[in-house]
């Protein structure tokens, strides 16, 4: 890969990182037009480097917000920060297992595979049509909720599925605040 493609597919990521729309889907997109003729492993290498260092940056901008939780949960309590880390390491479980006992199968889906890439963002902006439409969406996240969130993160590992679309589309169709 050249410098100016991967300078290039950098901007794309970040463009693309903080709206739920895929930003591996995009990358996936963007490397096909300019002609990326990675491997899969390398390809997928580069897309963890750049989100990488997309959730380093998503850390310095929730710093306070993340600081803030950090101490609640430093208060060893079961409070509202303690429960809501609980909830993100439930949400997590799914896409680990996926990650765990796929890794190969995934990686194969990085490269190129421009088709499915096209269909997983049509099925995302399906998914935020009908979270925008959802109605009755004022209940808090419960424990089954946040791994029912967290099978939607792990399916979100397949390029052209916004995880942050599939969260937010999947816990609002489940009736969660939308907030």
């Amino acid at each position: 890969m050249e410098i100016i493609d991967a300078i290039i597919l950098g901007i794309v990521q970040g463009l693309t990182e903080f709206l739920p729309v895929s930003s591996s889907g995009h990358l996936e997109l963007g490397k096909a037009i300019l002609g990326d003729n990675s491997i899969p492993e390398e390809s997928l290498l580069f897309t963890v480097v750049l989100h990488f260092a997309t959730a380093i940056s998503t850390m310095v901008v929730f710093r306070k917000d993340i600081w803030d939780i950090l101490k609640g949960i430093l208060k060893f309590q079961w409070n509202e920060d303690l429960q809501f880390l609980t909830k993100i390491v439930i949400s997590m479980i799914p896409a680990i297992i996926i990650g765990l006992f796929f890794e190969k199968q995934l990686e194969q889906l990085f490269g190129g595979n421009i088709l499915l890439v096209g269909c997983m963002l049509i099925i995302t902006a399906i998914l935020l049509f009908l979270a925008d439409k959802a109605k009755n969406t004022n209940k808090k996240v419960s424990f089954k909720n946040a791994f029912i969130i967290g099978v939607s993160q792990a399916i979100a590992m397949l390029p052209g599925i916004s995880r942050s679309g599939a969260t937010i589309s999947t816990s609002v169709l489940l009736g969660n605040d939308k907030s």
